[in-house]
């Protein structure tokens, strides 16, 4: 039997996202979200997630979308305060890991006191996978006493993985109305299995903000509908 725990990213992004993920859960199979906790949709994910406690709740801690939660981030921001770009970040050699624990310090703080409990974390854009975070994440997870995601085949190393198996290719192209009945068919029996996926509905802060959009209804369409194989369980 196959464990499964379908992960939608960007909780909190926008009101389109959050109904989106919050559809995909009621009515399809999604079980698990992240929660990103510096954008303007946050406060609304918070509302629904309460009204749902049925759905599983992390972390999605952000680096390169919209602003800091803190104000004295300098080596994290560009010229107008926002995140730099993820192409922007990967290249940059001059980026305090002492303002960056203390901004993920800060999301991870504010999820909590929002009275939410978490089952893990991750990151948009996965970059939690940067080498030169490693420290941050082994310290947060530790502090938190909080899994993490893995990094497609790879555990986070020093810390507890989320689940045994790590599936992100349920995106673009890769999402098809097959999916799931294609992972039944994967080397993966009696292993705990994370898919990620990022359902949700337009709104003008996706079509202004996110190269990711049309693609996220079909991903709602299709996680509202889908019958699992029977040698697939959701966790």
């Amino acid at each position: 039997m196959i464990k499964l725990i379908v992960n939608a990213d960007d909780f909190g992004y926008s009101r389109g996202i959050n109904y989106g993920i919050i559809d995909a859960h009621k009515y399809g199979i999604v079980n698990s979200a992240t929660m990103m906790m510096n954008m303007p949709g946050v406060n609304h994910a918070v509302e629904l997630a309460k009204e749902h406690p049925s759905l599983k709740l992390g972390i999605h801690l952000v680096l390169t979308c919209g602003k800091p939660l803190m104000s004295d981030v300098p080596s994290l921001v560009d010229e107008q305060g926002k995140f730099k770009r993820i192409k922007d970040t990967l290249k940059d050699h001059n980026l305090s890991l002492i303002e960056l624990e203390r901004e993920w310090t800060a999301q991870i703080d504010r999820f909590l006191d929002c009275g939410l409990t978490a089952t893990h974390f991750d990151s948009h854009h996965h970059v939690h996978s940067i080498p030169e975070f490693l420290p941050v994440i082994q310290r947060l997870s530790k502090k938190y006493n909080l899994p993490v995601r893995r990094i497609a085949e790879h555990h986070v190393e020093g810390v507890t993985s989320f689940t045994d198996r790590f599936f992100h290719d349920f995106y673009g192209e890769g999402v098809t109305d097959d999916y799931f009945y294609e992972i039944s068919k994967r080397d993966v029996d009696n292993q705990t299995i994370e898919v990620m996926c990022h359902p949700g509905y337009l709104d003008y802060d996706v079509l202004s903000g996110s190269s990711y959009a049309a693609d996220r209804v079909k991903e709602t369409s299709i996680l509202t509908s889908v019958t699992l194989p029977n040698n697939i369980r959701l966790l």
